[in-house]
């Protein structure tokens, strides 16, 4: 163990430098040690010694020149997937001493599918800017595996996702933790002044003829419809749109022509905005629910902390509902 922590400390700990390992991660990225260079603002000569400096510590080649440019060996390849992780750590240190300095101030990642921007989101963001107004939100939107994809490469803080069917949900991967919040539902919708609001029984077979917009065919969304369709006999309904977009489908609901499939908490946090109502139809139970997702090995900044113990305490709130 002592012959270890001596190679250590004398080839890597007291020669291996941060600078030289961004510099790398500079080059690699730009394809060329002159591009490099001028991104930052230092002369190629100190850019060809960092990397000739890498290269004798930890004694490997870490470049490969062809004709389109500088690639990285496979030497290289691995230093810096683990340098992403020390940088990343290292920025979110200096970030947490800031917010420890002055817990008014600071800037959070957070990302998540529309499907929980147009539900639960604004609850929690309301709740967490009520209590941090001059903390900076920066708010992404995409799929889920878009999401998860983005939380992976540390290009995010923190993830709302529904995990279909659970945290076994294959996209979450071994490097995220899923904490469920709450299990949300789907719900067929339509405009509050349409004819089939005033119903309060309805045969699904009678929705058959009318605008349907759902997702696409790959979704819960479009799934749950077909089998309840199925499961009474019935072929799928007539199918005007198929969008991913809530906001779309919230707003041509507004006109009373269509009828779309939505999250619960969709109309029950936002129904009245946007006059859209519950329809007496019961779809097959799946689980979905929502969750807040982290990374396994990654420590969790106090804005983080503070943002999920926000989600924490909207979720209790509609569960209580």
């Amino acid at each position: 163990m002592a012959a270890v922590t001596m190679e250590w400390e004398n080839r890597l700990g007291r020669r291996l430098r941060l600078r030289d390992l961004y510099i790398l991660s500079t080059v690699v990225k730009s394809g060329s040690m002159a591009k490099a260079a001028r991104q930052l603002a230092i002369s190629q000569p100190a850019v060809s010694e960092a990397i000739a400096n890498l290269e004798h510590i930890l004694r490997v080649s870490l470049l490969d020149r062809s004709p389109r440019g500088i690639e990285p060996t496979i030497y290289a390849e691995a230093i810096l997937r683990r340098s992403t992780a020390v940088f990343d750590e290292l920025k979110q240190s200096v970030k947490d001493i800031e917010f420890l300095a002055d817990p008014t101030k600071g800037e959070l990642r957070v990302g998540c599918p529309e499907s929980i921007s147009c539900s639960v989101l604004p609850e929690i963001v309301g709740r967490f800017a009520e209590q941090y107004p001059a903390v900076v939100l920066d708010l992404n939107a995409g799929t889920t595996s878009e999401v998860l994809s983005r939380l992976t490469d540390r290009n995010l803080d923190v993830a709302l996702a529904r995990p279909v069917g659970g945290i076994s949900d294959p996209r979450f991967g071994d490097d995220l933790k899923a904490e469920i919040l709450f299990h949300d539902e789907l719900v067929v919708a339509a405009g509050s002044q349409t004819r089939w609001a005033r119903r309060r029984k309805i045969d699904i077979g009678e929705l058959s003829k009318e605008q349907w917009i759902l997702a696409t065919s790959d979704t819960l969304n479009y799934s749950v419809v077909e089998q309840a369709f199925r499961e009474h006999g019935l072929k799928m309904p007539n199918i005007s749109m198929k969008t991913l977009s809530v906001h779309l489908r919230t707003n041509l609901l507004a006109t009373g022509n269509f009828i779309t499939v939505l999250p619960k908490t969709t109309i029950a946090l936002h129904g009245n905005r946007f006059s859209l109502t519950v329809l007496p139809i019961d779809l097959p139970r799946r689980a979905w629910p929502v969750a807040i997702v982290t990374l396994k090995n990654r420590t969790l900044s106090p804005l983080v902390e503070r943002f999920i113990q926000c989600a924490r305490g909207v979720a209790k709130l509609l569960v209580a509902r």
